[in-house]
């Protein structure tokens, strides 16, 4: 690359924090606290990303450019056209967002591996293939139907140790390690080389508030192509501003309640459902219930009814060939009185679907 376009690109991104010095001040701060917080390595690079499904693509971006220089190919000069093939293994139920992303990266179906997993959605580390050439391994903290996580001290330590990058599919899971009470799920997720989740997904701020992070700063920024810029989008709102007010709101101790008590509203859901007669298909470890109220069609009729009441944290979802209805829990203005009248109004609508 040309000096003067780099220079250029520099002083790009110094006038954008001239411009807004506030602003930028409160991101810097913020992804501070969000590494601290979530227990990921000193030193890792971080930034604001307009959701999980783009803090996922960048940092397969960085994951792909990577494992491509270590095995000497310079994607940046070359291209993948004649690149090594790069082999991406996943487990079976990881989310569509991870294979939209990987498409759009280059990285063909055909390199992919899916790794069986047990009843509650996680990797089996014994399935995982022997790891050869340039391989992304990609796990998951926080099964999108039962809030799963992989066994992370089992997979990551010893792939990395064959050369594979190791990314964490994060969306809401990775909040996990906010908590003293949550984080042994999570435990061993930090040795991985990069990161994706959602704030809006349990910090409830705006939607388009996703975080990645990648323990080399350089591949990040490499990724991008654009000094001084770790994600590829140059005109962004500050989406730093409401996350920093939520962790300067409510502090480490205020948060790790919030979770606490979602994931306990969620343990209540699955109680008193079973208490009524209905099958819970999920062991409830974070804030995710699968409920099948019967056949697909009771269980269609059962969310369009509490959608219609203004229950709207159901949602339908296949869970191991079972239509069924997913809660999740993840509001602070949560009550267990808002529990206790959502399980009634459960009941009443599943007895009335029959």
């Amino acid at each position: 690359m040309p000096a003067e376009s780099s220079a250029a690109k520099l002083t790009l991104g110094l006038l954008e924090r001239l411009g807004t010095p506030g602003v930028s001040h409160l991101e810097v701060v913020a992804l501070r606290w969000l590494v601290e917080l979530l227990e990921l390595p000193t030193g890792s690079r971080a930034a604001f990303v307009p959701g999980a499904a783009a803090a996922t693509f960048t940092a397969l971006a960085a994951a792909r450019n990577a494992v491509l220089t270590r095995a000497g190919w310079d994607i940046e000069a070359n291209g993948l056209a004649g690149a090594p093939p790069v082999t991406v293994i996943t487990g079976q139920e990881a989310h569509e967002s991870l294979m939209t992303s990987l498409s759009m990266l280059g990285l063909g179906s055909s390199r992919i591996v899916r790794v069986p997993s047990d009843d509650q959605g996680r990797m089996r580390p014994s399935a995982i293939p022997p790891i050869s050439g340039p391989t992304i391994l990609c796990v998951q903290a926080g099964n999108v139907n039962s809030g799963s996580f992989d066994d992370f001290g089992a997979i990551i330590p010893r792939t990395r140790a064959l050369g594979a990058w190791v990314h964490v599919d994060g969306t809401f899971g990775l909040w996990a390690k906010a908590s003293p009470l949550l984080s042994p799920l999570a435990r061993g997720l930090e040795q991985a080389d990069s990161w994706a989740t959602d704030a809006y997904e349990w910090l409830n701020v705006p939607y388009d508030s996703g975080l990645v992070c990648v323990r080399d700063p350089n591949t990040l920024q490499a990724a991008s192509a654009i000094a001084e810029q770790n994600i590829p989008d140059l005109s962004r709102r500050a989406r730093g501003v409401e996350v920093w007010a939520a962790l300067r709101s409510l502090g480490r101790a205020g948060l790790a309640e919030l979770f606490e008590r979602n994931c306990r509203q969620a343990r209540r859901f699955a109680r008193d459902l079973r208490s009524a007669g209905q099958e819970i298909l999920n062991e409830v470890v974070l804030n995710r219930v699968v409920v099948p109220f019967g056949d697909a069609f009771r269980a269609r009729r059962v969310v369009a009814a509490l959608q219609k009441e203004g229950i709207d944290w159901c949602a339908m979802t296949e869970w191991h060939g079972h239509i069924a209805v997913r809660i999740s829990v993840p509001s602070w203005a949560m009550t267990d009185e808002d529990v206790e009248r959502s399980v009634g109004s459960m009941v009443r609508i599943a007895a009335a679907a029959t």
